[in-house]
């Protein structure tokens, strides 16, 4: 076969940090440590769970239901400061109109291997 080169805009999002510690110390600030815990562990179980659902959308037939669950999670994961899983989200949400079937599933991917980065580096309570 043949390898095909990474795209630019594709490198400088597996680029991106997985996650932005201040962010979370943001939200801690507004709300408390009680209460940032409590949402951020909600976020956790909402987008284990979405991503399961991306595996098992159409792409062909739920791409308006994809981009409203890419936005819902990429405002979610900004908000705790997952940027590499944000960004990702997003391109979801701008590209599923014209994504390829491969390329949803390589963009999945990506989004599974942001979300387990993520989850290395957040710190243990």
């Amino acid at each position: 076969m043949f390898d095909v080169p990474v795209a630019p805009a594709q490198k400088a999002l597996d680029a991106e940090p997985a996650r932005e510690p201040r962010a979370y110390e943001a939200l801690v600030r507004e709300i408390g440590e009680d209460g940032a815990g409590e949402v951020r562990e909600v976020f956790w179980s909402e987008t284990c769970a979405r991503l399961q659902l991306f595996r098992t959308l159409s792409l062909a037939q739920h791409a308006a239901r994809i981009a409203r669950e890419a936005h819902s999670l990429k405002s979610a994961a900004g908000t705790f400061g997952y940027v590499r899983l944000a960004a990702l989200a997003l391109t979801l949400e701008r590209t599923v109109e014209t994504l390829r079937e491969v390329e949803f599933l390589d963009l999945l991917d990506r989004m599974d291997a942001a979300y387990a980065a993520a989850r290395v580096q957040e710190p243990q309570a």
